[in-house]
């Protein structure tokens, strides 16, 4: 057996041109991580299988049918649901009850952020929360919408799960400890890096399932008839220090319930 690796990047250009390269190789099955690396494979081969993980929105991003019956040569596991939204400002108001306004940092070129941000708003007045979208498209931007919004008190804010909030992810987090934005992201990497507080699905175990339906194919089961699953295990981690640098007491109710505590 050989693997053959391309390493997508922010490059949409870069992308189709090792998307191109896989398909000309002809391969059995191709894994491809995220929603942006999908795309470009679909537009190189229809024939080719393709097991994608954590993908935003598999069927309104047009990468399958539908979820039970993909129809096409690709199948995988998506992020999460747009209901997740709900749970972030849950969590937010749980962890930092004085918060009244809501940044929500999200790529506007798609449609999935589009979605979790209305998933938010729905959810927001019974929260007493004004939501406010921020969008991403730079390092200025991000520093100059946060800046402004950090002006009024009581704010914070939710990162939308994106390729682009990943590639910034940095730069938020210091702004966040920054401006005293109590902050939610969708994952632990986040956290580690020095952010308050993270729930979502656990994506390495994503791969492992993944290199269960490469195997399925393997052994001739087809892409259509693989449903495309949803996580079933979420994480919840805290970081105290954070917590503390905020001047927030997280309650032991939430502590008790996290799967880590970064301390």
């Amino acid at each position: 057996m050989s693997i053959d690796t391309r390493w997508a990047t922010a490059n949409a250009a870069q992308n189709r041109k090792h998307s191109a390269e896989l398909a000309a190789l002809a391969p059995d099955v191709i894994l491809a991580g995220g929603t942006s690396g999908v795309g470009p494979l679909l537009e190189a081969t229809r024939t080719v299988p393709i097991v994608f993980t954590i993908a935003n929105d598999p069927v309104g991003s047009g990468l399958v049918d539908s979820l039970a019956r993909p129809g096409g040569n690709a199948t995988g596991f998506m992020l999460f649901e747009f209901s997740m939204a709900a749970k972030w400002l849950e969590l937010l108001k749980q962890i930092a009850p004085g918060v009244t306004r809501v940044a929500i940092l999200r790529d506007a070129t798609q449609g999935f952020a589009t979605s979790l941000f209305a998933a938010i708003q729905a959810v927001a007045p019974s929260l007493n929360v004004e939501v406010t979208p921020l969008n991403l498209r730079d390092a200025g931007e991000i520093e100059q919408s946060i800046g402004t919004f950090a002006r009024s008190p009581n704010g914070s804010l939710i990162p939308a799960g994106s390729a682009a909030a990943v590639r910034h992810r940095d730069l938020i987090i210091t702004l966040a400890a920054q401006y005293k934005l109590p902050a939610v992201y969708w994952d632990r990497i986040f956290v580690a890096a020095g952010g308050l507080v993270s729930y979502g699905p656990n994506l390495v175990e994503q791969f492992r399932d993944a290199a269960g339906y490469v195997d399925r194919i393997l052994k001739g089961e087809k892409p259509s008839d693989l449903p495309v699953q949803a996580p079933t295990k979420y994480e919840l981690v805290i970081n105290l220090k954070t917590a503390k640098a905020l001047g927030l007491n997280v309650p032991d109710g939430l502590l008790a319930r996290a799967d880590e505590v970064i301390e």
